[in-house]
Order: C-alpha cells, then sequence, then structure tokens
C-alpha cells in the first residue's frame, strides 16, 4: 500500500513539474513579442495617417494597423523630400530599371507615318468652255490608268460648228494660193489667219488629236472628244452620260503620278531635326515593298487638325505603286544635337514640369526637375537638371513615384492650426471625417471647397461629395458642424 501511495505522488510531481515548465518556455516565447513598444498606428489605406490610439481608419473604417519599435519605419524623416529607398530585390520585383546617363552620339531611326498626294503641277483639270450634252463615256473609272491622247468621252456643243467652218475655210483658202510674190504675202497672212482658228477651237474644248483629224478629213464633226492630257492615272470623274453640262463644268482630273509627295507628320521640337535633301525611307504597309524619298526644301507647314507639322517629301514612282490618299510607314535617319538624352518613359510630366528620378545611392531615389529639348525617335534630350555619368530610373518611374507618395510627410492626429494661403483661410482639417491633411493636401486644388469665404479640403472624393451636399452641416463655425462630428465619424466607422 505505501508502495501504492508514493508511486501515486511521484507521478502527480512528474506532471506538475512538465506543466510547469511548459508554461514557463511558452511564456519565454512570447515575452519578446510583448515586450515590443508601440510606436502608434497608421491606417493601412493611407499609411501617412497615424494615430497614438487604436481604433478605426477615419476614411474607409478598417482597423489602424500597430507600428511596433525597430521596424525601421523612421529613415524616411532623413530623407530629401520626395526620395524613396527601395532594394534590389524590390526593385527587381517591381521590374524597375536603372541606367546610366551617356552622351547621344551617331544617328537615330526616327519612324512616323506619312500620306501620298498627287503634285499639284502634274494634276491636269479637264473642264468645258461651252455648254452641250454629253454623248457616250469611255469604261475609264476613278484609279484607271490611260495613256496620253486617249479617248475618255464625246459631247456635243453648237458653238463648235461655226468654229471649224472658219477653221476648214482657212485651210482651203491656202491650198488654193500659187507661189508668187503677192501670193507669198497672202499666203503668210491666211496662215496667221489658220492659226487663230486653230487657237479658237483650242480654247472651246477640241483635243490636239481631233484638231489633226479635222485638218485631214476636212470634214465637220458633230462630236468632241475629251482626251487625256498626259499618261497618268483618273483621278476623278464628274461626268455621266447624257448629261448636260454648263461653261466651267469639270469633266475629269488626270495626274501624272510618276512623281508625288508624301506628307509627313512631325512635332514642333522635331522639325529642325529635319535637313532638305535628307533620304526617306518609305514603306508601303499593303505590298511591303520600300522606295525612297528626299526632304523638300519647303519648310514644314503646320496643321491645326492634328496639331502636328506636315513636312513635304517628294518620291520617284515610276510603276505607280504610291497612289493618293494612301497611307505609308516613314524611318527617317537623323543625328540629335550634341548633348544627353534619356527614353521618353523616363519622364514624368505632372503638368507643372518634368521630372526623373535619379538613384543618388544605392537604392535611393530622388526626384529631379529637368528641362527638356527635342524629341529623337523614342527619346528626348535633356538640356538641363541631368550630368553624365548619374543614374536615372529609365522604366518603372510610376512605380517609384508612387512609393514616394506613399511614403511622403506623416499626417498626425494631433489638433493644428489653419494655414492661411492667397489671403484666405484654409483648414488643414478634413471637415467631414475629421482626417488630419498634409501640407500637400491642404495646398491642392483637385479636392478643394470654398464655403462662405473659407476655403476647406478633404481627403477623398467621397468626403467632398458629403461636405458639397450640406456644406452647413460641416463648416466648423457652425453649430451643425460641430454636433454632427461625432455621428459621421461613427458612421465612417460603421
Amino acid at each position: 500500500m505505501n508502495k501504492r501511495i508514493a508511486l501515486i505522488f511521484g507521478t502527480s510531481a512528474l506532471v506538475a513539474l512538465a506543466f510547469f515548465l511548459g508554461r514557463q518556455s511558452r511564456h519565454d516565447n512570447a515575452a519578446p513579442q510583448i515586450s515590443k513598444k508601440i510606436l502608434y498606428y497608421v491606417d493601412p489605406m493611407h499609411p501617412s495617417y497615424r494615430s497614438d490610439k487604436p481604433g478605426t481608419a477615419p476614411d474607409c473604417g478598417m482597423p489602424l494597423e500597430p507600428v511596433y519599435e525597430g521596424e525601421n519605419v523612421s529613415t524616411k524623416e532623413s530623407l530629401p523630400p520626395g526620395a524613396v529607398n527601395i532594394n534590389i530585390t524590390r526593385q527587381q520585383l517591381y521590374g524597375i530599371r536603372v541606367e546610366t546617363i551617356k552622351k547621344h552620339s551617331g544617328s537615330y531611326a526616327v519612324r512616323t507615318t506619312g500620306k501620298v498626294q498627287a503634285e499639284e503641277n502634274r494634276v491636269y483639270r479637264l473642264m468645258s468652255a461651252t455648254e452641250g450634252w454629253v454623248q457616250s463615256l469611255e469604261n475609264r473609272p476613278v484609279g484607271s490608268i490611260v495613256k496620253k491622247d486617249e479617248l475618255l468621252a464625246t459631247y456635243y456643243s453648237r458653238e463648235f460648228r461655226n468654229a471649224e467652218q472658219a477653221y476648214l475655210q482657212s485651210l482651203i483658202t491656202l491650198d488654193r494660193l500659187k507661189p508668187g510674190r503677192d501670193v507669198e504675202d497672202a499666203s503668210k497672212a491666211n496662215d496667221a489667219n489658220l492659226r487663230i482658228n486653230e487657237e479658237q477651237l483650242r480654247s472651246l474644248g477640241m483635243s490636239e488629236p481631233q484638231i489633226k483629224e479635222l485638218a485631214r478629213s476636212r470634214q465637220i464633226t458633230r462630236d468632241i472628244t475629251v482626251n487625256s492630257p498626259v499618261d497618268g492615272v483618273v483621278l476623278t470623274q464628274d461626268v455621266s452620260p447624257l448629261q448636260k453640262f454648263q461653261p466651267g463644268a469639270e469633266f475629269y482630273r488626270i495626274g501624272d503620278l510618276s512623281e508625288v509627295w508624301i506628307f509627313a507628320d512631325i512635332f514642333a521640337d522635331q522639325s529642325e531635326l529635319y535637313r532638305p535633301g535628307g533620304r526617306v525611307r518609305v514603306k508601303m504597309r499593303e505590298t511591303g515593298k520600300t522606295l525612297t524619298a528626299t526632304v523638300d526644301n519647303n519648310p514644314p507647314v503646320f496643321d491645326p487638325t492634328s496639331r502636328t507639322f506636315k513636312l513635304r517629301l517628294k518620291a520617284s514612282n515610276p510603276r505607280i505603286e504610291l497612289r493618293p490618299d494612301m497611307y505609308v510607314d516613314l524611318e527617317f535617319e537623323v543625328s540629335p544635337p550634341n548633348g544627353i538624352s534619356v527614353p521618353q518613359e523616363a519622364i514624368l510630366d505632372t503638368g507643372m514640369g518634368k521630372t526623373v528620378y535619379v538613384e543618388t545611392s544605392e537604392g535611393l531615389f530622388e526626384p529631379r526637375s529637368v528641362q527638356l529639348g527635342s524629341s529623337v525617335g523614342n527619346h528626348v534630350v535633356v538640356t538641363k537638371g541631368l550630368s553624365e555619368g548619374e543614374r536615372y530610373v529609365a522604366s518603372g518611374n510610376f512605380l517609384v513615384d508612387s512609393e514616394s507618395r506613399l511614403r511622403g510627410a506623416p499626417i498626425t492626429a494631433t489638433n493644428a492650426a489653419n494655414v492661411v494661403a492667397d489671403g484666405a483661410q484654409v483648414s488643414d482639417k478634413d471637415p467631414v471625417c475629421g482626417m488630419k491633411l498634409s501640407e500637400a493636401q491642404a495646398q491642392s486644388l483637385q479636392h478643394q471647397e470654398t464655403y462662405h469665404g473659407e476655403k476647406f479640403h478633404f481627403c477623398s472624393d467621397n468626403c467632398q461629395n458629403k461636405f458639397r451636399k450640406n456644406p452647413s452641416r460641416y463648416a466648423p463655425n457652425s453649430a451643425a458642424a460641430s454636433n454632427s462630428e461625432p455621428d459621421e465619424r461613427s458612421e465612417a466607422r460603421r
């Protein structure tokens, strides 16, 4: 019996000892976490918002997250304004590419688009000088290739009959004259009269082939022909069978497309890079063929519709492969001025200026204001703000900028005095949710309202819209505002 009692007491003692050691071990493991000091609490949606007490975020109602001592959160306070520290691991994760600034040399390929047009001095307009009726049309629609003197249409006009008779009478008189001094003088006079009658036919619209046929046949013709004046392409056709027309009516436009113009779209800062006589590579989209054009001597013309300059190129087109209104791809080889350049994507345009993020030390990026010159392909010349040898963010600068804004100046939960801007009193506290605003937010024009001569700024569109619906409720000088603020915060927490 004594042995059994001793065994029971011994087992109980071992269990108690094991329980005590387990609790002590668990207490020792938890002690380092409990001993950590909470510095403050932050809004997970607005990391710049800080509070010295736990609770919920005034803007979104999410629980505030604690920030413990030793988490390396205060290093940003010693950084220059706008600077951000991103280690190499996060750079690779974000896709941030950093490159070294170098002076550009050689030439760049600049690609743009162009539109083909017929050269104005090579476009012929076939018009009527009389009234009449169209008799027939040949099958030569728009786009057809025609040869010189090729028949296009025939028409009838009464005014040709008298001119034809006068021309034939001059030919008959000239044939009857015989050699002799007096006859020779009469022949010269009659020959001049023949030329006058011939010009009369030409001015009425009779073509050269028909005038020659009239001189050969000596027969008055009823149908007047319309013939192509050159080898070219039918650009327009404004005539139909049995159509009655008046003087000045246009029948056809024939374009000589052996040489054409190409108008290239360039921007204002690129116009100085294109020199007259420069060669340009022309690629046709439809066929993939490549031709060569040269830059014309005339300066570019500004197009107010596209807000670009139209640079005129001249291209040889012996096979009539380039047609009017055709779009082509152009490639220029240009030499930029001396200096440095960065990719277009490395420039942040804030609307108030241009910014590039420069790596001042390993992983530390600072915003740098720059002044830009002309564009060269996908690069832009930097005239001021950067130096050769510096490292800059060539890709992923929007992520760096977002990180910089998220880690901007802290916002404390303590009360602060109002600031004055442009002579009007401006509150640095959101009147709707009570959130403390940073200096940048207090001066921002995006979330701003004016009520009774006082400017109010807001942390979000939601708070601004609530203020617009009932501004007297949230104005700090009104009784309604002071009574409604706790309810509003409670609503935000819910």
